[in-house]
C-alpha cells in the first residue's frame, strides 16, 4: 500500500509563521491545475503499481480549488493509479473557506472517496489568530467544525498551535476544552516555531511581534499531553492525538516508512530507495511540466540514512523503535549510544525503545544521538 500527497500552493494571505511553499497570487491557478494533471501522468510509474491507500490534499489551502478542479484531479488519479482500496481521503481547509455552500460542494466528492477534513483552526481566540495573521476569526473556527459535522463528516482533524506570546496557560486549557467539547476525534498540535526568513522571524527582530518563549512552549506541551490523556486521546505521535481507532492513516504511513508520491510544487516523494522533491516555485513548476519534465531533485539514501530515518520517525510514535528489526550489530550500536541519554527519558522493553513524556520534549536530539554513521559501515 502507498499514499499520494498533493500540494496546492495557493493561500488567501500569508500566515506569519509559515515556512511551507505557498503563493497568495491566484493568477496561475488554471495553469497549475493543468500542470498537476500532467504531472500525474508523468509520475504514473513511480510507485510501481502499488495500490493507493490514502490521498492527502495539503498546502497551501486546497479548499481554494473549485469542486470541478478537485474532481478533475481525482479522476485523473483514478486513471493512472489503483484507488480501489482507498481508505482515507483528506482535504485540508481553513475555517473561513468552509461556508455552507463550500461544504455542500465538497460533500459531493464523497462519491470519489473523500471522507476526512483537516481544518486549520490553530486557536479559538482572536488575539492568537491575529498574532499568527490567520484569515479567520474565533467564531469561524468553531462554526466551520459544526458545519462539517452537520454535513455528516465525523472523520475530522484540527490543528492547534501553542506557545504563542498571546496565549497563557489558562487560555491554552480553554482552547483544548473547546476542542474536546466539539467532539473532534483527532487533533494535531504543534509549538509555534520561528523559522528563519519567515515573516514572523523578521517581525520579531524588528520588535513588531512579541518573541516566543521556549519555556512557555515546553510547559504548554506538558499541559497538552496531560489534558489529551485525561480526555481519552492517545498520543500516538509526538504532535498527534486521537480517540481509539481514529489515527491518521496517511501520516502513520509516513512514520512507518511506506512509499508515497508527492505531486505539486515543493512536494516530496519516497520509494524506499530514494527521496525526491519538486521545485518550490509555481512558475518554474508549471513551465517544466509543460516541457514534459518533472522539476525535482533526488537523493539516493545510503544504508546509514535509511536507518537514521527509521530511528527519527519511530521514536516520535507510541510504538517506538523496535531494535529487533535491525541487524544485530546495528542494534548493538544503538544500545551503546543509549548511555548518553537521560535514563528517565526512555524505556527499553523487549528490544522496543520508546520515549517517556519527559523524553518527548527532546525527541529530535535523542534521535540524533542514536544515529549511525557512514563510517560504521565501511
Amino acid at each position: 500500500m502507498a499514499g499520494i500527497y498533493i500540494h496546492i500552493p495557493f493561500c488567501k494571505q500569508a500566515c506569519h509563521y509559515c515556512n511551507f511553499y505557498f503563493t497568495t497570487s491566484p493568477g496561475n491557478k488554471d495553469k497549475f491545475v493543468e500542470a498537476l494533471l500532467h504531472e500525474i501522468e508523468l509520475s504514473k510509474d513511480y510507485l510501481d503499481g502499488e495500490k493507493i491507500e490514502t490521498l492527502y490534499f495539503g498546502g497551501g489551502t486546497p479548499s481554494l480549488l473549485s469542486q470541478p478542479e478537485l474532481v478533475a484531479i481525482v479522476k485523473k488519479l483514478r486513471t493512472h493509479y489503483d484507488l480501489s482500496n482507498l481508505q482515507e481521503f483528506t482535504l485540508e481547509a481553513n475555517p473561513d473557506d468552509l461556508n455552507a455552500e463550500k461544504i455542500k460542494e465538497l460533500s459531493e466528492l464523497r462519491s470519489l472517496g473523500f471522507n476526512r477534513f483537516s481544518i486549520g483552526v490553530q486557536s479559538f481566540f482572536d488575539d492568537d489568530l491575529k498574532y499568527m495573521n490567520r484569515a479567520h476569526n474565533s467564531d469561524e473556527a468553531a462554526t466551520s467544525i459544526k458545519r462539517v459535522q452537520d454535513a455528516g463528516f465525523e472523520n475530522i482533524t484540527i490543528d492547534l498551535i501553542y506557545g504563542t506570546p498571546t496565549m497563557n496557560d489558562e487560555r491554552w486549557h480553554k482552547n483544548l476544552e473547546t476542542a474536546f467539547a466539539l467532539n473532534i476525534p483527532h487533533i494535531s498540535s504543534y509549538a509555534l516555531t520561528v523559522e528563519p526568513k519567515t515573516s514572523l522571524d523578521r517581525k520579531i527582530k524588528k520588535g513588531e511581534r512579541l518573541a516566543v518563549s521556549e519555556e512557555q512552549a515546553a510547559n504548554q506541551f506538558n499541559i497538552l499531553m496531560e489534558e489529551m490523556k485525561r480526555a481519552g486521546y492517545g498520543q500516538y505521535e509526538i504532535s498527534n492525538f486521537a480517540k481509539p481507532g481514529k489515527y491518521a492513516i496517511h501520516n502513520s504511513n509516513y512514520w512507518s516508512g511506506k512509499k508515497y508520491l508527492g505531486l505539486g510544487p515543493s512536494a516530496h516523494s519516497y520509494n524506499k530507495v530514494a527521496r525526491r522533491w519538486n521545485v518550490a516555485n509555481n512558475i518554474n513548476y508549471i513551465q517544466s511540466i509543460a516541457a514534459g519534465i518533472i522539476p525535482a531533485e533526488e537523493e539516493v539514501l545510503t544504508k546509514a540514512q535509511q536507518i537514521n530515518e527509521r530511528i527519527m520517525t519511530s521514536l516520535r510514535t507510541m510504538w517506538g523503535l523496535d531494535l529487533s528489526n535491525f541487524e544485530p550489530q546495528v542494534a548493538d550500536w544503538i544500545k551503546q549510544d543509549l548511555s548518553v541519554i537521560e535514563p528517565s527519558h526512555f524505556t527499553l522493553v523487549n528490544d522496543v525503545l520508546t520515549l517517556t513524556n519527559g523524553g518527548r520534549l527532546f525527541a529530535d536530539a535523542i534521535a540524533a544521538s542514536l544515529f549511525v554513521t557512514e563510517e560504521q559501515f565501511l
